[in-house]
């Protein structure tokens, strides 16, 4: 099920569902820009920014709900694929699920996005969850974050399509 193809007139997203967060709603330093161009001859979201560790901070991120706010049932899946062009660097995929109550709370898997184009794959069993007691339960995804976090580094990532397979 494809969750978002930029390039797809019609796709679930079609890029305009994600926002862009940083670290300055809780006041962090790190800087940011969301903006839906071409990158690498695909059309893409492109994820740009700062990432700075000063006053507690440390992140940039480009998320969005999967059903408008209420759970979704992602049970019956794998994976996530995700095309991706980047800068060599890691960054990772967050989950929230409705057991993630609190800002801090998510599911986590790490990527490193080549300065190529590819098409990862990140099992639905690979994510562990930070500062959440419950276990991951795909059954009840509400919303997916791609991140760059934790080290202070420039972010550059684009995205241009998230599926669940």
């Amino acid at each position: 099920m494809v969750i978002d193809d930029v390039a797809a007139e019609g796709a679930l997203g079609g890029g305009a569902a994600w926002r862009l967060f940083t670290d300055q709603v809780m006041g962090g330093v790190s800087a940011g820009s969301l903006t839906l161009e071409v990158v690498a001859g695909r059309p893409a979201l492109h994820l740009r920014g700062g990432v700075r560790l000063e006053n507690n901070g440390g992140f940039v991120q480009m998320a969005r709900d999967v059903a408008h706010g209420k759970a979704f049932d992602a049970s019956g899946f794998e994976a996530f694929e995700l095309d991706v062009f980047g800068n060599g660097e890691t960054y990772g995929l967050h989950l929230k699920t409705a057991d993630t109550a609190r800002p801090w709370q998510s599911y986590r898997q790490n990527f490193t996005a080549e300065p190529r184009w590819q098409r990862l794959r990140l099992p639905l069993a690979g994510f562990a969850p930070h500062r959440v007691e419950a276990p991951f339960d795909p059954s009840r995804l509400r919303r997916i974050g791609l991140v760059a976090i934790g080290r202070a580094f420039y972010a550059d990532v684009a995205l241009a399509r998230l599926a669940l397979v």
